[in-house]
């Protein structure tokens, strides 16, 4: 039995995921999150992916991002003691912040690979739309939890590959919609 890999995020209508949160991540239209209108159910697959979640994994970039905010952050309380993974080959372990749980950092595709085949529950990537898509053509991710929202970026991070590349099909397991346009897609790899 190996471990479940998967992607959770939020993406725009056509694919981008750049800057949900926010103009300093670097998109020219970030925060297109937080400008759309809040309805709480939209977001309560995020509370729903606490009971799966038995690690966290992060691209470089995301980690930085989110570790000094998550690590002491009440919202993110539930993620502190989870162990979490880093992919990169260039960060340092002096560099992984202290105070939020066990941190390894992972090289290369090959080591995410070794880590899936080992004990465990469901490992969840946030943000990372670099490493998802890698990983995905390594045809490591097992499920995409998506919440859709209504706007078009065109420019930006993709969360999915244009690489030319063997047909994918994708199984729907729930979906939803929302008075405030955004819809709650979860798809598992077909194999």
């Amino acid at each position: 039995m190996t471990r479940e890999l998967v992607y959770t995020g939020f993406m725009s209508l056509d694919g981008v995921v750049d800057s949900p949160g926010g103009k300093v991540e670097g998109h020219r239209s970030g925060g297109w999150v937080m400008e759309t209108e809040f309805v709480p159910e939209a977001y309560s697959l995020k509370g729903e992916e606490l009971a799966d979640t038995s690690a966290l994994m992060f691209g470089r970039n995301s980690y930085e991002a989110f570790a000094p905010i998550w690590r002491d952050s009440e919202d993110h309380a539930a993620y502190k003691e989870l162990p979490k993974y880093v992919v990169s080959t260039t960060l340092k372990e002096d560099a992984l912040i202290e105070g939020w749980g066990p941190i390894t950092i992972l090289r290369s595709v090959e080591d995410i690979a070794e880590l899936k085949q080992g004990d465990g529950g469901a490992i969840f990537i946030h943000g990372s739309a670099e490493l998802a898509r890698r990983l995905a053509d390594a045809d490591l991710i097992d499920r995409y939890n998506l919440l859709v929202f209504p706007v078009l970026l065109g420019a930006g991070k993709s969360l999915f590959s244009r690489a030319d590349r063997d047909k994918q099909n994708l199984r729907l397991r729930e979906s939803a919609g929302y008075s405030n346009g955004v819809t709650k897609l979860i798809y598992d790899v077909v194999r």
